[in-house]
């Protein structure tokens, strides 16, 4: 079976790139070259680059994995997406991305990128434990790995804060523009949190680093949905079946997408909303009614499915009392929402359960699930506060928390940056008569406003309670 590559001949039933023969010139890095990046943004950005041209290829920058790179450097860095609906499916091979580099060896490589002025636009989606960001301070994690090694070595650089760092230290250094930053994972305000630890990094630099990045730079706030889910064996083999090509990059997702972004741009950008991105003033309703609703009842799926055994979200969405339990929180969580322009939110809601039940899209539950203590902050402990706030019923946050302490409470291990104090306090807490303070005295796994909060403990207890209870039945 050939290798999906420019000179193979595709069938003639799949989309192919319209940089398939003659690849756009670089003019974004994007840091994170996973499934969702590659299903997401490179997608708007080669439509884009179709529909009104521009030297927008995209250079994909790996922080560790170098299979990725080899992979895409074998195939021309061509993949295939297939959009799948309980329809039909349709095929495209994507070709936006021009050059990839592992960071873990190609580090020279990646930062002559982001010193070369023709690189406008650095991308990321690295996931938010990646950023170093410490919960309690909002600023950086000094513990962290990556940021206590960059802040000690600022000319090479690990972490994704210190490359952005560091290539714009080079820019200035060489007087040219900076670039655009433009973060696209999970964070509330995520444009004005990477603002904030790159101006921090640069601070314990430079005065002048971060004056001038600060009033220079660019960091537009996003919001990115689209289901992806991690590729499996299926996945690859279906792609053949469709291709007559062995592609070791095929992805399969929904076919719905949505990307929302602050144009504030610093050398220009692609014409994304060609390819349906809307452009806004303000993206924080947006990103708030996602985070709140879509995220926040993916955490409850995920755990949902983790302690009852349900592989995929479509098997907790075939069970009719979870189905209502998913709308109920995310009616609880809308009551927290500012009003979203040109959004129906109850449409919203309908739209989002039927997404999670497509039949069509095998999303793990498994790998929702991980990360819980970088995820649970925005998507249920902020809306808790501002539903405790507001005099409202908390009792459906409270209960996703607590699925995911007796999902913690019943692991060896854990997919967690804080996997080891999360583990210690399980342990303790089959040892005493309150378990649930075990985890409220870790510190920052709760903001304090719900740690010290007697009827958020209450409803805590209560629910843990339950669940026990309906998982010894």
């Amino acid at each position: 079976m050939p290798l999906l590559s420019r000179q193979y001949q595709l069938p003639a039933d799949v989309a192919r790139s319209a940089m398939d023969k003659a690849p756009a010139t670089p003019g974004i890095l994007h840091i994170g070259l996973g499934a969702f990046h590659r299903a997401h943004q490179a997608i708007y950005t080669e439509d884009a680059m179709t529909h009104s041209g521009g030297a927008w290829g995209i250079v994909g920058v790996s922080l560790r994995s170098r299979e990725i790179v080899d992979d895409l450097k074998a195939q021309d860095f061509l993949y295939s997406v297939t959009a799948r609906r309980a329809e039909g499916e349709d095929i495209r091979v994507v070709g936006s991305i021009v050059d990839a580099l592992a960071a873990s060896v190609d580090a020279d490589d990646v930062l002559k990128y982001l010193a070369d002025p023709t690189i406008r636009i650095v991308s990321l989606t690295v996931t938010e434990k990646a950023y170093g960001l410490d919960a309690a301070s909002g600023g950086l994690d000094h513990d962290h790995a990556a940021v206590s090694h960059d802040l000690r070595s600022p000319g090479n650089p690990v972490g994704v804060i210190g490359y952005i760092v560091e290539g714009l230290a080079r820019r200035h250094a060489a007087g040219e523009a900076p670039f655009t930053v433009l973060c696209c994972d999970n964070l509330p305000s995520n444009g004005d949190v990477v603002k904030r630890l790159v101006l921090e990094m640069a601070r314990h630099r430079n005065e002048q680093l971060a004056a001038w990045i600060e009033r220079e730079g660019a960091f537009p706030n996003t919001m990115v949905d689209r289901i992806v889910p991690a590729p499996t064996q299926d996945t690859l083999d279906r792609a053949r079946a469709l291709l007559g090509a062995e592609d070791h990059l095929a992805l399969e997702t929904e076919s719905f997408r949505q990307w929302v972004i602050e144009d504030h741009f610093i050398s220009g950008r692609p014409a994304w909303e060609v390819a349906g991105a809307l452009f806004v003033k303000d993206v924080a309703p947006y990103e708030k009614m996602k985070l709140r609703l879509l995220n926040g009842a993916h955490s409850l799926i995920a755990y949902l499915g983790q302690l009852h055994g349900l592989e995929y979200v479509r098997d907790v969405m075939a069970v009719p009392q979870y189905v209502a339990r998913i709308r109920s929180h995310m009616q609880a969580a809308a009551k927290t929402l500012d009003p979203v322009p040109g959004i129906d939110i109850d449409g919203y809601i309908d739209e989002l359960l039927a997404r999670f039940s497509s039949p069509a899209i095998a999303h793990r539950t498994a790998q929702i699930a991980m990360d819980g203590t970088q995820k649970l902050p925005q998507r249920i402990f902020s809306p808790a506060l501002d539903t405790l706030a507001a005099d409202g019923e908390i009792g459906s946050f409270a209960y996703v928390t607590a699925l995911w302490l007796s999902f913690v409470s019943r692991q060896d291990s854990l997919n967690d940056p804080r996997a080891p104090e999360l583990l210690e306090a399980a342990l303790k807490a089959r040892t005493v008569s309150d378990p649930l303070q075990s985890f409220l005295d870790v510190p920052g796994l709760f903001p304090d406003a719900l740690a010290n909060n007697p009827f958020w403990k209450k409803a805590l207890c209560e629910q843990m309670a339950t669940i026990d209870g309906e998982l010894s039945r």
